[in-house]
């Protein structure tokens, strides 16, 4: 299953289940008791998420390798591709 998969099956059971919390099929009582609760949960689930994203993807990018390796290997290609195109009699203006 797909992370799509998961969002979409969880926002489809919140749904259905807030629309059955509004119009009275779980436990009418109870409903009339939250209903100011419940009109807002849309609202307090969205900023919830957002929060959740949020925080992902700040994690993320504080957690984030470098790669010493890699750009060390990417400089010396760098300088050969230049040496080359030297070579071929293309100039190069360096900053």
């Amino acid at each position: 299953m797909t992370k799509l998969m998961e969002w979409l099956l969880f926002a489809t059971t919140f749904l259905a289940i807030w629309i059955a919390a509004l119009t009275g099929n779980i436990h009418p009582s109870l409903v009339s008791e939250w209903r100011p609760l419940i009109l807002l949960l849309p609202i307090i689930s969205l900023f919830l998420f957002g929060l959740y994203a949020a925080t992902v993807v700040m994690y993320r990018v504080f957690t984030f390798n470098n790669c010493e390796e890699a750009a060390i290997e990417l400089q010396q290609q760098i300088k050969e591709a230049k040496a080359f195109l030297r070579e071929k009699g293309i100039t190069i203006k360096e900053n």
